[in-house]
């Protein structure tokens, strides 16, 4: 009983990472994998190496037939099922290890990662989550196997960020005994080869859509048809293609969940799929820092491996930042999230609404999340180009198809720009719904502004001590121009995107450099500093990039809102919250880790 009462006070509700202090020793890292767990990340790995790693450049070449194949195998290893209830054929894992096995499965090809990332996510947690149990019997063991394969049709050509503005129809037959759909979807992940459709209509006027679950069947199509397959930037063995219902018939028994509840199934289906988006970029930010790392110490120029310059240091320890932080932070919300749904379930609720109502707790983390780690990516597959030179612009190194790949992340699972303003808007709801309390801290720091500013010396004597300190002057930062927006404009504030975008990338960087800082303390507790050196760096590091970002993105926020005597304050208070007492030496830490990487000669963090 006291256990599970220490884990409930311990464990910060979605957004309250921002009004609550996090221990180190709360902190859920990827050096605290089970073993289990550790056993099958291998097997994922060792699957990719062999059966997909070898075979980029077949997936480079629009073989969807090939993709199509590795899911089967992937299926008959337990791969597509992790999530899923032992009692559907799935292996009952928790969130943690759902995570770790999109995460690798995930970093060879964006192929497979969207043709994994869709089956398993939106093409089977709409049944998992919202089925009854007739349907979960029927669809969920043969999805959970790969003997059958899902897809998600909500997109249409009028009709993208604004999901519930489809206008594709469903009618009740006169016998009242089917549904007739006819309409148009665009962008459907694994519609090739899906055998089983999860489809969103509007039932005459209805406010909101409603969901279905569609077979298909290429010997009797039922009016399903398809356009021939994208012409696409990256991803070019994932099969999309537009989908065209012309009077398919669907038994009234396969509508999923109530009439008119498919806008909610759509919207929670979603918070799923961002974090998990966030951790199938993560192993391709490893594989791309491997091929760089080790063409650099390959490559001699003047006589010299270009790994010992300058430049390319820069270039590499900044990716493999990226990609330990990255991982840090996803790691960290996947525990929050798995805790939060036990807790539920020690509680009496259904595993299906516990995972409900924690999915949409988290949601702030999730778009923070899918945000952050589809930039990083972009951005590490880019300077991976770099290091290579004109090897990297070649299509005979996996640098290029991993830039093209990397780029559709930052579009799907809602944009970036929506992720952004959802994750300030969610916060702001929260904070007026009394879950989050962002009221009182907001009102500490205008009084913290206009009062007198301690002359006291702080302490740093204890590690990490003053990257602590930052990380509470940032969220600060966040109170001070989110709580005055909030207090000029109300419910007049999502009007005011470029505002909210600001916000947002504040908001994101203090979650991102909290999560790394708490890592590095927390792995140096317990196995010494000497063996977390680079942790401990790359967390310095990042928290540099993070202070920088803040800064710039308040000035422009406080900029765009406030004038005169209150905008000078706001500035004045912006300075005192950004200012560091000891600057970090960023060459050093940025040469450390370089060096690191080079003697390793592989992504080795």
């Amino acid at each position: 009983m006291n256990n599970k009462l220490n884990k409930s006070t311990e464990l910060l509700r979605g957004g309250q990472f921002l009004v609550k202090e996090t221990k180190a020793e709360a902190v859920f890292t990827p050096e605290d994998f089970t073993e289990e767990q550790k056993m099958m990340r291998d097997s994922v790995k060792e699957f990719v190496d062999r059966e997909v790693w070898p075979k980029k450049e077949e997936f480079e070449k629009k073989n969807y037939k090939l993709t199509e194949e590795v899911m089967q195998k992937a299926g008959e290893l337990g791969f597509l099922g992790v999530a899923v209830p032992e009692e559907y054929e799935g292996l009952g894992m928790g969130f943690v290890s759902t995570m770790l096995v999109c995460d690798y499965i995930s970093g060879a090809t964006g192929s497979i990662a969207t043709a994994f990332g869709a089956h398993t996510g939106i093409g089977t947690l709409p049944i998992l989550l919202y089925g009854n149990k007739e349907q979960r019997e029927k669809y969920i063991p043969k999805l959970a196997t790969g003997e059958w394969f899902g897809a998600y049709c909500l997109t249409e050509p009028g009709a993208g960020s604004d999901a519930n503005s489809g206008k594709t129809k469903a009618e009740l037959t006169e016998d009242g005994k089917h549904y007739k759909i006819n309409g148009q979807k665009m962008w459907i992940s694994n519609a090739g080869f899906a055998d089983v459709f999860i489809v969103f209509a509007r039932i005459e006027d209805d406010k909101y859509i409603t969901g279905f679950i569609v077979e298909y069947d290429k010997e009797n199509p039922n009016g399903v048809t398809f356009g021939e397959e994208e012409k696409k930037l990256g991803i070019h063995s994932s099969s999309t293609r537009q989908v065209f219902f012309n009077d398919t018939i669907v038994p009234v028994e396969n509508m999923l969940s109530e009439r008119g509840n498919g806008f909610k199934i759509a919207m929670n289906s979603l918070n799923v799929g961002r974090i998990k988006l966030a951790a199938a970029s993560l192993e391709a930010q490893r594989r791309v820092t491997d091929v760089a790392v080790k063409y650099a110490n390959d490559r001699i120029q003047f006589k010299t491996p270009i790994a010992k310059f300058g430049a390319i240091k820069y270039k590499l320890a900044e990716m493999a930042t990226s990609a330990w932080v990255g991982e840090t932070a996803s790691y960290r919300a996947a525990k929050n999230i798995e805790d939060r749904i036990e807790l539920r379930v020690e509680g009496g609720a259904s595993h299906v609404d516990a995972e409900l109502k924690t999915f949409e707790e988290y949601a702030i983390e999730c778009s923070i999340l899918k945000v952050a780690c589809s930039e990083d990516i972009q951005n590490c597959s880019d300077e991976g180009i770099q290091v290579l030179g004109g090897m990297g612009f070649s299509a005979d190194t996996p640098m290029e198809s991993a830039w093209r790949d990397a780029r559709i992340a930052r579009i799907y699972e809602g944009t970036n720009e929506i992720n952004r303003m959802l994750a300030v808007g969610m916060l702001i709801k929260k904070a007026m719904k009394g879950h989050v309390d962002l009221l009182g801290p907001a009102q500490a720091v205008g009084e913290e502004l206009t009062g007198i500013p301690s002359m006291d010396k702080p302490d740093y004597s204890e590690l990490l001590s003053e990257e602590k300190e930052m990380i509470k002057k940032l969220k600060k930062v966040f109170l001070m121009v989110a709580g005055s927006a909030v207090k000029k404009f109300g419910e007049d504030l999502e009007e005011h995107q470029q505002l909210l975008l600001a916000a947002a990338d504040i908001l994101i960087e203090t979650y991102m450099a909290e999560s790394a800082v708490l890592r590095a303390e927390k792995n140096a507790k317990r196995f010494g500093e000497d063996a977390q050196k680079h942790q401990i760096e790359m967390a310095q590091l990042y928290l540099y990039h993070a202070v920088d970002t803040v800064n710039q993105k308040a000035k422009e926020g406080i900029a765009s809102f406030a004038e005169g005597d209150e905008q000078r304050m706001m500035l004045m208070g912006l300075k005192r919250f950004t200012k560091y007492d000891r600057m970090p030496n960023v060459v050093a830490l940025r040469n450390s880790i370089a060096e690191k990487l080079t003697e390793e000669n592989k992504y080795c963090f």
